[in-house]
């Protein structure tokens, strides 16, 4: 074999054996880690939701979720601004009432299923229906969705998308002609994917008649507020701005926003999904009375982060009823080993996981605030400052308000793969030299000669 071809032959073994640990374990971390953010319930367990009061005279505004489950802020938080401004009946709903999962592990038991809430309605079409991310965009367990948002659109219901909900309609042909706008990671990609749909970046909603669309995550807190306005007028909406506690409300208009866009600290979330295989586990405790948003802000910020898991977890394993009517089950009680938050300002003012203290409960809403602060602060405690930067960002949340200082970045974690590639390197040399070594032996055998010869006197 000629030097050159036996060079670059060694060079390539080798640039393999470094890149196949790194690859092979990086992309069983990077599926984990998303497939855990929706990972499904599997004991069976289907409580039925706690049947609220209808007024016939408000109007109806619903939250609809997939049976594969959507992002849990961008269901709970329209959910709890609706709710709060005391304008509309607020349900949930999905194609059948049965508990979905929300991103984070948190799950919901919708108010009605499609078929109830017909029935409530009388056939009528709700006034108002909210549209969250769902997880399985563009494939066939979206249809029941799509084909039911179809039939309300023609019957007159106003549409709201939250996030990358927008794709949901789009996929629907709904946005086709009109403005719209979505996430910033997405945008780009829907630009391509739905050409039909003039994308509008830059803002948080655009109000385009009958539909009114979002950009990312937080932005759905503008577009309920708009839809507040729409229907019970800006005193209402400011009323419920002030009850949620957001103080970014822009009355009448959206509220202007810098366009995001990919920065070279954002491959800190590479390093998580792909390296930081031992995650830590946060119990997450569900209690009675707990606000929409106090839940959101623990599920979505841990879990956009990605570099925390979160489970949820009950005092007693049953399922509880949110503020505003909602109900969620939890998956267990806490388990010792795993660190246990306890979300909610009712909760930490009764001390609600006292019975727990042995696993030293951590209270994150002591204080004043918008409820995503508090869990922001103890991100950056937990993990690292550009792991919550880029957290914040992907919720569409301003934090100069914030004190988020921690370490710099996770260089544990950055040097993993590093650490691999010089692991499979050593293997690689190690074949090597023992390669050599057993095409060594023949040749010394042989060049030795053959041994004495015996002579046989006769």
């Amino acid at each position: 074999m000629r030097p050159f071809v036996r060079i670059t032959l060694t060079v390539l073994a080798f640039t393999v054996a470094a890149l196949a640990l790194p690859l092979t374990l990086g992309a069983v971390t990077l599926n984990a880690s998303f497939e855990n953010r929706y990972a499904p319930r599997t004991d069976g367990i289907a409580p039925p939701p706690v049947r609220k009061a209808h007024d016939p005279a408000k109007p109806t505004a619903v939250v609809v979720v997939g049976n594969e489950g959507a992002v849990v802020s961008d269901a709970l938080a329209p959910y709890e601004v609706l709710a709060a401004s005391g304008a509309f009946n607020v349900y949930t709903v999905a194609p059948q009432a049965r508990p979905v999962t929300l991103t984070g592990g948190l799950d919901l038991s919708p108010d009605l299923g499609f078929a109830d809430l017909d029935r409530l309605l009388s056939s009528k079409a709700p006034d108002v229906v909210v549209v969250p991310a769902l997880p399985d965009l563009g494939e066939p367990t979206t249809r029941p969705v799509t084909e039911w948002l179809k039939r309300q659109s023609s019957r007159g219901s106003l549409l709201m998308s939250v996030c990358n909900g927008s794709g949901v309609l789009a996929s629907a042909g709904l946005l086709d002609g009109r403005k719209a706008t979505a996430h910033w990671i997405r945008i780009g990609g829907f630009d391509d994917e739905f050409p039909a749909v003039d994308w509008i970046r830059g803002t948080r909603y655009v109000d385009d008649g009958n539909i009114v669309t979002t950009a990312g995550i937080l932005s759905g807190i503008d577009g309920a507020l708009r839809v507040t306005e729409r229907f019970a007028g800006t005193e209402a909406a400011r009323k419920a701005a002030e009850a949620v506690g957001w103080t970014r409300y822009s009355p009448g208009s959206s509220a202007p926003m810098t366009q995001n866009s990919f920065e070279a600290a954002d491959t800190v979330v590479g390093f998580n999904t792909a390296f930081r295989w031992d995650k830590p586990m946060l119990g997450v405790l569900l209690t009675t009375g707990i606000r929409e948003l106090e839940l959101a802000a623990v599920f979505d910020t841990y879990g956009q982060s990605l570099a925390v898991e979160t489970t949820a977890v009950g005092l007693d394993g049953t399922p509880i009823r949110s503020r505003h009517g909602l109900t969620f089950v939890p998956r267990g009680t806490p388990v010792p080993g795993d660190r246990l938050v306890v979300p909610g300002a009712d909760a930490a003012a009764s001390h609600a996981a006292d019975r727990y203290s042995a696993l030293s409960p951590v209270y994150l809403h002591t204080g004043p605030g918008f409820p995503f602060d508090a869990v922001l602060e103890d991100l950056v405690r937990t993990t690292d400052t550009a792991t919550t930067r880029w957290t914040a960002r992907t919720l569409e949340y301003r934090t100069g308000h914030l004190a988020l200082d921690g370490e710099a970045w996770p260089w544990t974690i950055t040097l993993r793969p590093f650490g691999l590639a010089v692991l499979g390197l050593l293997a690689a040399f190690g074949i090597r030299a023992r390669y050599r070594m057993l095409r060594r032996r023949p040749s010394q055998s042989s060049a030795r000669g053959p041994g004495p010869v015996s002579r046989t006197t006769r």
